[in-house]
């Protein structure tokens, strides 16, 4: 890959796309992980004003040091960067305790629960998004994104631009390293952080990003049976989130009236 041609590509789509928006710049959320500290950083470096949020819900430690770590060396190398802590804790558990119709010891499991803190986020998100005139900036990549579809409708995926949605995530990490992002994040183990419990991307898919790459490179030229052995398990895996996902990646459908029904 052509880094730094990807690099000024995108910092000059997302300076560009703001000012016909005729707003002052973005928005987002910074996790502690890859994805978010290369997005932000790229923002930074339109030179526009940037608001990093750091929205803790039940956090590990580990995760929020990087988060905040990164907040600050970007506050350091950039004098349009601003960082703020939102502790959304409070608010998720007055949700948790309002909502308590789960059943005995499914606790810790409950999916809809996970995706209401990607959802406070996003409610966050655009709150601090509109107060300041900030467009809110996506951080998905184009496995979760377009392939598995491993984000939380209306959650994580709700956002106003999507600047690496094109890119996999082993180049995600290209761009980490050219950008000179803090070791923690370069680092980092990809993560949700949605949950109580530690729980890496890999051990909620049951495979890793570069064996997903591979199969979505192919997807759509080959079937089930052109693969054998650790391919064939990915391709599964990928087939099976990819069509459950599917409404995720497509417009809302719209029940279309035929004109002849408004007549009369």
């Amino acid at each position: 890959m052509q880094t730094q041609k990807v690099i000024d590509h995108i910092v000059n789509w997302l300076k560009d796309y703001a000012v016909k928006a005729n707003v002052k710049g973005y928005v987002l959320g910074v996790s502690g992980g890859v994805d978010s500290g290369v997005v932000s950083t790229l923002c930074a470096m339109t030179g526009l004003d940037v608001l990093l949020l750091e929205m803790p819900i039940r956090q590990k430690e580990d995760q929020v040091n990087r988060a905040q770590d990164h907040i600050e060396d970007l506050k350091k190398r950039f004098p349009n960067v601003k960082g703020h802590t939102v502790n959304l804790t409070p608010v998720f558990e007055s949700f948790e305790t309002t909502v308590q119709d789960h059943a005995e010891g499914k606790w810790s499991n409950n999916l809809a629960l996970a995706n209401t803190r990607s959802r406070f986020r996003m409610v966050t998100l655009y709150y601090f998004g509109q107060l300041h005139s900030l467009l809110v900036c996506g951080t998905g990549n184009k496995v979760e994104d377009f392939g598995i579809g491993f984000y939380t409708k209306y959650g994580d995926g709700g956002v106003d631009v999507s600047p690496i949605a094109d890119l996999y995530k082993t180049e995600v990490y290209e761009l980490a390293r050219a950008l000179h992002l803090i070791e923690s994040i370069q680092n980092a183990i990809p993560t949700d952080g949605l949950w109580d419990a530690e729980r890496t991307d890999e051990d909620q898919i049951g495979a890793t990003y570069p064996e997903l790459e591979k199969i979505q490179k192919e997807y759509g030229t080959k079937a089930v049976e052109d693969y054998e052995g650790r391919d064939k398990e990915v391709f599964m895996i990928f087939d099976r989130m990819h069509k459950a996902s599917k409404h995720k990646m497509v417009p809302i459908p719209i029940c279309d009236i035929p004109e002849e029904w408004r007549e009369g």
